[in-house]
C-alpha cells in the first residue's frame, strides 16, 4: 500500500521566497529519511519552496486563471512530502509519528488510489496510466 505523508508547516503560507530550514532541522530530518530508506519503505521525497514562489491555476467559467503566490486565503500549505510503501495505514502512521517534526508542523497521511480499486469502466478509461507513472523523470 502506498501512502503520501504530507508535511504541513504552520506559518509557511506567509514565508518569504528563499526561506530555508536550519541545518540542525535538516540534519534531524535526514536521519529520519535514512531510516525510511533503510527500512525499504521510501519511494520518494521532496521539500517544497514556499507558496510565495508558487502559482495557482483556477478554472472559473472553464477558463484558466493564473494567480501568483502568496495566496492570502491559504490557511495550510504543503512544505514537502514523502511517498512510502508499507503494509497498512497503521504502519504509515507509525512512520509519521517517528518524524522529527517541530511543534508547528503537522503530517497528513493519505493512501494512494491504486488502479485495481476502480471499477472496470474507469480502469478502461485510464488505459496507459500505469505506463505514464513509470515514465516520469526529474529535470
Amino acid at each position: 500500500m502506498r501512502f503520501m505523508m504530507l508535511m504541513i508547516p504552520r506559518g509557511y503560507e506567509t514565508a518569504e521566497a528563499g526561506t530555508m530550514p536550519s541545518a540542525e532541522a535538516v540534519a534531524a530530518m535526514m536521519k529520519y529519511n535514512e531510516a525510511l530508506k533503510d527500512a525499504g519503505v521510501l519511494i520518494t521525497l521532496d521539500g517544497l519552496h514556499p507558496p510565495s514562489m508558487g502559482a495557482r491555476v483556477s478554472f472559473a467559467d472553464g477558463k484558466p486563471l493564473v494567480t501568483d503566490g502568496p495566496f492570502t486565503e491559504a490557511k495550510e500549505v504543503l512544505g514537502g512530502y514523502w511517498m512510502i510503501d508499507v503494509s497498512s495505514r497503521d504502519e504509515a502512521i507509525a512512520w509519521a509519528k517517528r518524524c522529527p517534526a517541530s511543534n508547528n508542523e503537522i503530517i497528513e497521511i493519505r493512501q494512494v488510489q491504486e488502479m485495481s480499486e476502480f471499477p472496470p469502466d474507469v480502469q478502461k478509461a485510464a488505459a496507459g496510466f500505469t505506463e505514464l507513472q513509470g515514465n516520469s523523470t526529474a529535470r
